[in-house]
């Protein structure tokens, strides 16, 4: 059993072999994926796909990229969304200060506003973080996010914040970044971390694994991720597929 913690299926890089690639990750395992809807468009093909596959769920929130195209009237809207069962955490949201796409204090506004969202409506967080660190400890930690926990997506950060993101009630999701070349603190990450706090993800079409650097990521690949996290832990494969599926499973209530 496998899980991809965060895909994104809706991408139009995969209009042309959509069900294959679905396939591709079925028959190496994948029982579960959650694709992510984080802008207005995303929105409602995250959706669309969850309510068209059986074994796919969705999230729904606003990237902070997309921070600066939103209203206070636009954001509480977003809870409606909650009344379906596959719609399964608020996000993807956070902060991004790496590129800026949106102003610094816009980001913020917007990612208080979706952790007060996830309370509100009881779901987890998915977080997006990069070269944020410090701010995105301080919103968690001043709108309550413990509450409702989470998982920080496509984690690359020291160990250090990972045991405060651990403190804060969340789950680590290890993308395919960790079988590159220079991984940067990620092998300490994945043997430090209790495994059952431990996710793994694609973030597909981005990020693909070695031995498929370069190429179009898919979700079949979450396997190199999962197999990855067993070779730096000294552990059975399939005893880590089968935690870290489990973990999302339960983090996420993919039910």
């Amino acid at each position: 059993m496998l899980v991809d913690a965060h895909c994104h299926l809706d991408d139009r890089r995969y209009d042309d072999d959509r069900a294959a690639m679905l396939a591709r990750a079925r028959a190496v395992g994948v029982t579960h994926f959650v694709t992510v809807g984080c802008d207005p468009n995303g929105i409602s093909n995250a959706r669309a796909l969850a309510a068209l596959h059986s074994d796919v769920w969705c999230t729904v929130g606003i990237h902070p990229h997309n921070a600066k195209e939103v209203t206070p009237e636009f954001l509480d809207g977003l809870a409606q969304h909650f009344t379906h069962p596959r719609v399964v955490a608020v996000g993807e949201c956070g902060l991004d200060y790496y590129y800026d796409n949106s102003p610094r204090e816009a980001q913020r506004e917007v990612f208080a506003h979706q952790v007060a969202l996830a309370r509100r409506v009881k779901r987890p967080l998915m977080i997006h973080v990069r070269d944020a660190y410090e701010d995105t400890l301080d919103i968690l930690r001043a709108e309550h996010a413990s509450d409702v926990g989470g998982i920080i997506h496509c984690f690359t950060g020291s160990w250090a914040w990972g045991k405060q993101a651990l403190d804060l009630g969340f789950h680590l999701s290890i993308p395919g970044v960790l079988t590159f070349a220079k991984p940067g603190e990620l092998p300490e990450v994945v043997t430090q971390a209790p495994l059952e706090r431990l996710l793994t993800e694609t973030d597909s079409p981005y990020l693909a694994p070695a031995p498929h650097r370069g190429k179009r990521n898919e979700p079949a690949y979450v396997a190199h991720v999962a197999d990855e996290i067993a070779r730096l832990r000294g552990m059975d494969v399939l005893v880590v597929r089968e935690a870290t599926a489990r973990n999302a499973v339960t983090r996420l209530n993919l039910v």
